[in-house]
């Protein structure tokens, strides 16, 4: 397959082309070659509250349904296992629950807590048993605050990404989050989910699509930050409007910031508001639908209508409307590629380079 090549320079760079976006071979070698390195939220730590310590999960859920098993052991401290058994692949738990040790109900393979292999009935005679791939596979766990991530064969250590991101909100309790279901949703998207990406990464098209936004956010001071595995987009709001409480010897301090939207490479949004944390997880489904699940946590609920945060699901059904659009535009036999606005791309610029780069690895 020919390369694809997305240049440094953004004054001179075309975006990925067309075919990146139409080809159905490059979009399962997506699926190994980023989205197996990537890192993925497993949940807020209170999914294993005081009365369980077990709770099952797939990686990424209806795209890659590689069984896992998050633990907390005596000691609070968390640990992600593969939730499939040594001995005949059945899985081990099926439910979130309160364990004494992992054992699987087929044959009766036993693990303790920390993955390690502890017994098996009817293998006495049975040689050079148990050696070490009998025991489960741990994977890494990263936290931001309370919010616990996983990742299988990553690509980059998360840890400096989540050290410099609580250190630029860190006058937000992330502590006193608290999930609201009722205001968390799943949407269907029929578009590639690198497309509805690319419409995040910047605020190019906010005067032009989110009429309400553009009356809180000040389009001229829009601002991205590029960082090597993830890019922060600030937005400032207009004299008036809902703004963060920001401490004196903070970067940010004397600036009307309105939202830090966080990108993680390749399919996590963290949108930071004066109310708490909106979530977004981009999910492949196939080539031209995806979904997106958005995840609310609070902490200051009068906050919650005000400012750049409020009428999230109006925006989000905005924003559907032109990616689903592109969608159907990126299959116009007449349509190749287009050019960054170097003012105001950079991070879908990013984008493409990391993309462009993993899947010529």
């Amino acid at each position: 397959m020919k390369k694809i090549e997305v240049e440094n320079n953004i004054k001179i760079a075309e975006t990925l082309p067309s075919s990146f976006y139409k080809s159905e071979v490059i979009f399962d070698e997506l699926k190994e070659k980023v989205f197996y390195k990537s890192w993925q939220l497993i949940d807020h730590e209170s999914v294993l509250p005081v009365n369980t310590n077990a709770y099952p999960f797939d990686f990424i859920k209806d795209y890659i349904s590689e069984p896992l098993v998050l633990i907390k052991d005596d000691n609070n401290d968390f640990k992600c296992l593969t939730n499939v058994c040594t001995h005949r692949a059945n899985i081990i738990i099926n439910d979130r629950c309160k364990i004494n040790d992992l054992r699987c109900m087929y044959h009766g393979r036993k693990f303790y807590l920390d993955g390690k292999f502890k017994s098996m009935p009817e293998f006495e005679d049975a040689e050079n048993f148990p050696r070490e791939c009998d025991d489960l596979k741990e994977f890494k766990i990263k936290k931001l605050g309370p919010f616990l991530f996983v990742g299988l064969e990553p690509s980059f250590d998360i840890e400096s990404v989540f050290k410099e991101i609580i250190e630029r909100v860190s006058f937000i309790p992330l502590d006193k989050l608290t999930h609201r279901g009722d205001l968390s949703k799943d949407y269907l998207v029929n578009s590639h989910w690198a497309l509805y990406c690319d419409n995040y990464l910047e605020g190019f098209h906010i005067p032009f699509v989110h009429n309400d936004l553009n009356n809180v956010l000040d389009y001229g001071d829009y601002d991205t930050e590029i960082y090597e595995n993830y890019n922060l987009q600030v937005g400032y709001a207009k004299d008036g409007e809902e703004i963060f409480d920001i401490p004196e010897n903070h970067i940010d301090h004397g600036k009307n910031v309105a939202a830090y939207y966080y990108w993680l490479y390749p399919n996590i949004m963290l949108n930071f508001y004066p109310w708490g944390l909106s979530i977004n997880i981009v999910k492949p489904i196939n080539i031209s639908k995806t979904k997106v699940q958005f995840l609310t946590y609070v902490f200051d609920e009068s906050k919650l209508e005000t400012g750049a945060g409020s009428s999230l699901d109006k925006v989000e059904r905005e924003d559907e409307f032109v990616v689903e659009g592109v969608q159907k535009g990126i299959n116009s036999k007449f349509y190749k590629a287009g050019r960054f606005s170097p003012s105001k791309e950079r991070g879908v610029h990013h984008f493409h380079t990391l993309l462009s780069r993993s899947i010529n690895t």
